[in-house]
């Protein structure tokens, strides 16, 4: 069975290794001062949000996202990392967690919930197109000078 709740600061170091799994898949190295700072904001309730998903006790998955404004309509609900354990994965457990956000999003009254993957993610995409509806948009970014981060 599979318990998502909000992160709790008990599960930092569980967390931490799913999150480097998360940015390794994609990638994307940071520093350790990165992992500290992101534990931070999760923990401060504020802007960002943080859900963890149990199994067994064990903390096998993890969701961040936040809400943001939007021209068109009100607000959206932007799922921006989704990472489940390897050992983990087909058991529920990233569906649980995408459909916690959702509820979330409801709950708070927004307009709009999405996420973004890599093209060659089939593994997710598998699950993203049982529950979602993939609308075909590519994203490019435009590097900042001295921005020296990506998102």
């Amino acid at each position: 069975m599979v318990i998502v709740a909000p992160l709790r600061s008990d599960d930092c170091a569980e967390w931490e290794v799913l999150a480097r799994g998360y940015k390794d898949f994609y990638r994307d190295p940071r520093p350790d001062e990165d992992y500290r700072r992101t534990w931070d904001r999760l923990m401060a309730g504020g802007d960002v949000h943080g859900l963890g998903a149990k199994v067994d006790g064990r903390l096998a998955g993890i969701a961040h996202y936040l809400f943001h404004p939007t021209v068109w309509l009100g607000e959206s609900c932007y799922l921006q990392d989704l990472f489940t354990a390897p050992d983990a994965r087909g058991r529920g457990v990233a569906r649980a967690l995408i459909e916690a956000v959702a509820d979330a999003a409801r709950s708070r009254g927004a307009s709009r919930y999405y996420w973004l993957t890599a093209q060659d993610n089939r593994t997710a995409r598998s699950l993203y197109d049982k529950v979602a509806r993939f609308k075909g948009f590519v994203r490019y970014e435009y590097e900042l000078v001295g921005s020296g981060r990506d998102s």
